[in-house]
């Protein structure tokens, strides 16, 4: 029997799994796109109302549920760019000394513009075709009430067009949270006494999962955004804002965890503590197993409060057992990922979508 092949039911089955995925994307920027178009032209735009159909393409192709944030930015730097270039052109004649200049200044703009983390073009690039048009002002004005419409547009309907599902993006997000979590405790506790070279490809595998854990965080807090504008998910508001903040003690179980790994690095290859981090590692696997159980079961919607109770009963067992300083900093970060837990909501299932 061969294996790994993959047969036309297979494909099929991908193929309507991303037609599902990214069909509506796809058919709420059409949607989008064709109202600015028509409503830039309802209100006499001059010529085919480009800008206008560009901010839905722009805020909607990457998450649907930063198109508010992403339309308000990109009106923003239109503006900026736009002043900045009719302003250099009033005072000096175009030349390539005032190209550069006006693209430097733009791209210095975009470094401190607000609401990114990192360099914005958009400014810049605004300011630069004004450069291109035969008629500076009559153009910026274009520009600017074109950008300015096709905002209003993308942020009216993007939320009632085919709306993301918070709570299917927030499963999603826990899930992998969960998986990570699990994965870097299960992976530290092992890599304890087991010498330098794997202590530190453990670190550095811990702290990769925490940029995700962050990431997480920030798309999560996305989601919840989201819902200010989306009146047909109102109602699941009190869930939502209860798995963002599940979300957020996972980023900072994850802060926990790179604290622990950075210890287990630091002790591993010294010959004076091996006895001490070989007892550590029998002590504290109960409770790295407990813990992990209790982030299994909190990210999961299930009740988990009575695991932290054993956890924290195990660990304090731990520490009369071993009363040595390496023994007291490896169960600090347990303690902080134990007392996270302990405050962290009971979440309810999330609604179906």
């Amino acid at each position: 029997m061969i294996h790994g092949r993959s047969g036309p039911d297979d494909k099929r089955a991908r193929l309507r799994a991303r037609l599902r995925r990214e069909g509506p994307v796809a058919a709420r920027i059409t949607v989008t796109v064709a109202v600015a178009w028509q409503a830039a032209v309802w209100a006499g735009a001059p010529q085919p109302p480009v800008y206008a159909a560009l901010v839905p393409l722009v805020a909607l192709r990457a998450n649907p549920m930063t198109a508010v944030q992403v339309s308000y930015k990109r009106v923003l730097a239109v503006m900026a760019g736009v002043a900045i270039g009719i302003s250099t052109l009033n005072v000096l004649r175009p030349s390539t000394a005032t190209l550069t200049g006006v693209v430097a200044l733009g791209l210095v703009v975009g470094m401190f513009f607000p609401g990114g983390g990192s360099l914005d073009v958009q400014v810049a690039v605004s300011s630069l075709l004004v450069f291109a048009n035969p008629s500076p002002d009559a153009y910026a004005l274009h520009r600017l009430w074109e950008t300015a419409l096709g905002g209003l547009v993308t942020i009216a309907l993007a939320p009632l067009l085919w709306p993301p599902h918070p709570c299917r993006a927030l499963e999603g997000l826990a899930h992998d949270c969960r998986v990570r979590l699990t994965e870097a405790l299960t992976a530290t506790a092992a890599a304890l006494g087991d010498g330098p070279g794997l202590a530190r490809d453990n670190l550095d595998g811990v702290t990769a999962h925490l940029g995700s854990l962050k990431s997480n965080s920030a798309q999560a807090h996305d989601a919840g955004r989201a819902m200010r504008f989306n009146p047909a998910r109102r109602r699941h508001r009190a869930d939502v804002t209860d798995w963002i903040r599940g979300i957020d003690v996972a980023e900072a179980i994850g802060v926990h965890l790179v604290a622990l790994a950075r210890a287990v690095d630091g002790f591993s290859g010294r010959e004076d503590l091996a006895t001490d981090l070989r007892r550590a590692r029998e002590g504290l696997r109960p409770v790295a197993d407990t813990v992990a159980c209790v982030i299994d079961r909190f990210l999961s919607g299930q009740e988990f409060q009575t695991l932290v109770v054993e956890a924290r009963t195990r660990l304090a067992a731990y520490a009369r057992d071993d009363r040595h300083p390496a023994a007291v900093a490896l169960r600090r970060p347990f303690t902080r990922m134990i007392d996270d837990l302990a405050a962290a909501p009971c979440l309810r299932e999330l609604p179906r979508p």
